[in-house]
């Protein structure tokens, strides 16, 4: 697990290959990950936009932005959570995301952004 702490907001990321939905011999790898964003802020907060930075072994990148995560602009109360999974394919056995989460501080309506921790995406054999 990946964890980090920006502007008082926790950022946990958990990875997991997804085999089944891969083909190796087309070049699809497919990997999940399940993210839990904790609000340590004594102030409400909504996350309204994210940013993704993709990075294969092939040195192929990518930049995906849009509104909320999962379809959804969720508001988190001090000290509590949201979590959601999503996925995320690419052109080789190893690769990794990073990037950032966008808020508004429900009390001063002031925007500001979170920075999501890189985190790795590596067939679990890849290493050994």
């Amino acid at each position: 697990m990946t964890t980090d702490i920006d502007q008082g907001i926790r950022i946990s990321v958990e990875t997991m290959y997804q085999e089944s939905y891969s083909n190796p011999q087309n070049n699809l790898y497919l990997f999940s990950y399940k993210i839990s964003i904790n609000n340590t802020n004594e102030f409400p907060v909504q996350l309204v936009k994210r940013s993704w930075f993709i990075k294969d072994s092939m040195a192929e990148n990518r930049k995906i932005e849009g509104d909320g995560v999962v379809g959804l602009r969720p508001i988190i109360r001090p000290g509590g959570t949201h979590e959601y999974e999503s996925s995320c394919n690419l052109h080789t056995d190893y690769g990794s995301m990073s990037g950032a989460y966008f808020f508004i501080n429900l009390n001063s309506e002031e925007h500001f952004k979170a920075r999501i921790p890189e985190f790795k995406l590596v067939i679990p054999y890849k290493f050994n």
